[in-house]
């Protein structure tokens, strides 16, 4: 994914990256080019460089069918569980951790990350890199950025980082490739993403999450960690339904704000080695036999800052717990 350019988009550069945009593709006179375009001149960026990258940006329709229909919308618990916490998956994971274990074990002591929960994300986000996306960023960045109106000041936002983030790395704007959302590498990374929380690992003087592990799992504890996770602390408890509960219980937002010692008070109780004090969020998911009912903590919002969704979150925790159970059953046999 590296190259040579250095700096590329200081004034007086040349931009030498190719592209297999076709004449007239891009996004270089759009009418909102002008703003990112100003933003980044200010910062020391070269206007006509940067309308030159924009140009060979391409408009990927493919991209604007694919954000329209998330599986976090569309689908049940029971049949979101299914696609990741599947035995193939779990396998990967096992073989994975097997290979990573010193680097695992070392970011999990400098982040205080379970190892657990980054062979889980990066299983969940990539299948352990075999799944890493197929699209340009720049070209997923630019068709989100300036012809999906729903989120579209977030990716020209997210457009703007990755120039700063190319500029940063000498990366060929071109060149990296992602998601249909403009995320990178083995844990999937948006741009804003890489430039606060990415890491050089094995400190050979570049942040490299694409063909990298050790960069990729460092980059992903301290992800986890910049977040606030709670060494020691559980993800999930039980929830013990002493009396009906209210449905709008359940529409809260991810944050959880409700103490425990409330919930128990409102009739909802759970395991009595918790402390009351600390805040839950009460979560109603349906499976094949019905309803499950789960306490979301802290942990648990913090995995929901890498993907803002209750079975996001879910399947990377029972996924993370299946994958020690079987690394330790092996070891054991």
């Amino acid at each position: 994914m590296r190259n040579t350019l250095g700096s590329w988009l200081l004034a007086g550069t040349l931009l030498t990256g190719t592209s297999s945009a076709m004449a007239g593709s891009g996004y270089e006179e759009h009418p909102l080019a002008d703003e990112v375009v100003s933003t980044l001149e200010a910062e020391g960026f070269d206007a006509a460089e940067v309308r030159k990258v924009l140009a060979k940006a391409e408009r990927k329709d493919s991209i604007l069918e694919a954000i329209s229909r998330p599986a976090e919308r569309r689908l049940t618990w029971g049949e979101y569980r299914k696609i990741f916490v599947e035995p193939k998956r779990i396998r990967q994971g096992v073989a994975f951790w097997n290979e990573q274990a010193e680097t695992l074990a070392r970011a999990e002591e400098t982040y205080g990350v379970p190892a657990e929960i980054i062979v889980a994300i990066i299983g969940v986000e990539t299948r352990y890199g075999r799944i890493m996306g197929r699209y340009r960023v720049l070209d997923a960045l630019a068709t989100l950025g300036f012809d999906y109106p729903k989120r579209a000041d977030f990716f020209r936002g997210q457009l703007i980082e990755f120039m700063r983030m190319s500029r940063e790395e000498s990366l060929d704007p071109t060149g990296p490739i992602g998601s249909y959302a403009g995320a990178m590498g083995y844990g999937q990374f948006i741009p804003s993403s890489f430039r606060d929380f990415a890491v050089d690992f094995d400190g050979d003087g570049k942040r490299n999450i694409w063909s990298n592990k050790v960069d990729a799992i460092g980059s992903v504890a301290n992800y986890f960690h910049a977040h606030g996770w709670q060494p020691g602390e559980p993800v999930r408890s039980n929830v013990v339904m002493n009396k009906a509960a209210d449905e709008s219980w359940f529409n809260a937002g991810l944050k959880p704000e409700v103490s425990l010692a409330e919930w128990a008070e409102r009739g909802i109780a759970t395991r009595k080695d918790l402390s009351l004090d600390q805040p839950a969020t009460l979560m109603e998911l349906t499976m094949e036999d019905g309803e499950h009912y789960w306490f979301g903590l802290q942990n648990f919002y913090v995995i929901t800052r890498y993907n803002h969704s209750r079975l996001y979150a879910m399947a990377v925790y029972e996924l993370s717990q299946a994958i020690k159970e079987a690394r330790e059953a092996a070891t054991e046999n």
